[in-house]
């Protein structure tokens, strides 16, 4: 039956058929053959998206969608200008640090793409060239599912049970989404001082930061109160988001005044497409999870790893080298829905920190939206700017290594990921 699944759905995957799609055509090959009863297809999907804190993911994604259409990207962005300077690769810098604010709002990194591009492709343009902005937004949006609130965390934990939560995923990325942030700046800097493109930017002035601050404070201060809430448990990751959407939407309606009560059904909108491309693949991959299941796939893929080593540390890197090479080709969600489920089991039964497996399976992933072939955020960025993708490709490397690099750290000092979260309890 496994094998079955599999044909059946790399046909339809390599013929171009959306994942969520070829996910369910092949579960639903494998129930006619195995002679199932037709409404566990139903039955499996409806009790996979009957989820309470999966209800967080469109919230947020609702969340940055208000941010956008409200104005709050301009004054971040005006914010993260005050603070910068003068200096080689400056209005890049300024791209990094309003993605990292971003990420702690939006939680994904195709929506900070989005706004990011929409908001800084034309003032990039007057400095740089189009392939090196493309590169600099795909790398600041890369940060989303990294720095909390995060939606892949989120579907993460979701799949994982209660082996990690969504609290504690949150807090480890913490540490490592500033490494990453900080190292794209860096990575910026030499390129512009290399290249000699010419520095952007008013030299720093403390008043200036002061009033530009003074006009942010309360964009700034609406991550601190919602991952703060999840994490102190004040409330849910589902009421976080909840708590998001309106406040992103107060401010827009009542104090930056740029979003209108008309612009909402759009917003809405927005954010329920995408959501239901995530609600989709969750529903379908759930039949084929069970099937798996049935078939006792995860009990004998642990049995192959484990005569293949008893060394957890093996074991992870063997993970690590199969996360590269699906991230290439398959959309992350689908990959945690799919993977997630097989791999969680082996990693408790070699007594590997949940936390810690969690970020480092999410993370590796999350840098597969940036690796070819199917680097979805090269897709985004391509279709804003119309920059063919092999040169956003070639001007991404650097920042791709650097990711791989920081994976690896992370890999290989656990506690870079542990200690924020172990210190606050989880």
């Amino acid at each position: 039956m496994t094998a079955l699944m599999i044909c059946v759905f790399g046909l339809f995957a390599f013929a171009g058929m959306p994942l969520a799609f070829a996910l369910g055509f092949s579960s639903l090959v494998a129930i006619f053959v195995a002679d199932f009863e037709l409404v566990m297809l139903a039955q499996r999907m409806l009790h996979a998206v009957d989820n309470f804190p999966l209800m967080a993911i469109p919230l947020f994604m609702l969340a940055g969608e208000l941010m956008v259409k409200g104005g709050m990207m301009v004054q971040l962005v005006n914010f993260a200008n005050s603070l910068v300077g003068r200096v080689h690769g400056g209005l890049a810098h300024v791209t990094i640090i309003s993605g990292t604010i971003l990420a702690s709002v939006s939680g994904a990194a195709v929506a900070s793409a989005s706004a990011l591009g929409s908001a800084l492709v034309p003032e990039l343009r007057k400095h740089y060239p189009d392939s090196f902005n493309c590169a600099v937004i795909a790398s600041a949006a890369n940060l989303g599912p990294v720095i909390p609130p995060s939606n892949a965390m989120i579907v993460y934990a979701l799949m994982a049970g209660s082996s990690v939560s969504i609290g504690g995923l949150f807090m480890a990325g913490i540490v490592p989404g500033l490494l990453l942030a900080a190292g794209f700046i860096a990575i910026a800097s030499f390129i512009s001082w290399k290249r000699k493109y010419p520095p952007t930017g008013e030299s720093f002035n403390l008043r200036n930061a002061a009033i530009q601050f003074r006009k942010a404070y309360l964009i700034l201060f609406m991550p601190i109160i919602v991952v703060g809430g999840i994490i102190g448990g004040v409330f849910t990751a589902t009421e976080g988001a909840a708590i998001a959407v309106m406040y992103s939407a107060l401010v827009g309606l009542f104090i930056t005044r740029k979003l209108r009560f008309a612009d909402l059904p759009s917003c809405l909108f927005r954010a329920a497409v995408t959501a239901s491309m995530v609600g989709a693949l969750i529903a379908f991959a759930a039949t084929v999870t069970f099937l798996l299941t049935i078939d006792m796939v995860p009990q004998q893929l642990a049995d192959i790893v484990k005569n293949m080593t008893s060394d957890p540390l093996v074991f992870v890197m063997i993970t690590m080298v199969l996360l590269v090479i699906v991230g290439m080709f398959l959309e992350s969600n689908a990959a945690y829905i799919m993977l997630v489920p097989l791999f969680v089991p082996i990693a408790d039964a070699f007594g590997l920190d949940p936390l810690w497996f969690g970020f480092i399976f999410m993370f590796n992933l999350v840098i597969g939206m940036m690796t070819p072939p199917v680097g979805v955020l090269y897709f985004v960025m391509s279709g804003i700017t119309r920059v063919p993708m092999g040169d956003i490709v070639r001007e991404s490397m650097p920042f791709v290594v650097f990711q791989f690099a920081l994976l690896l750290l992370c890999v290989t000092f656990p506690s870079i990921v542990t200690t924020l979260p172990h210190a606050l309890g989880f």
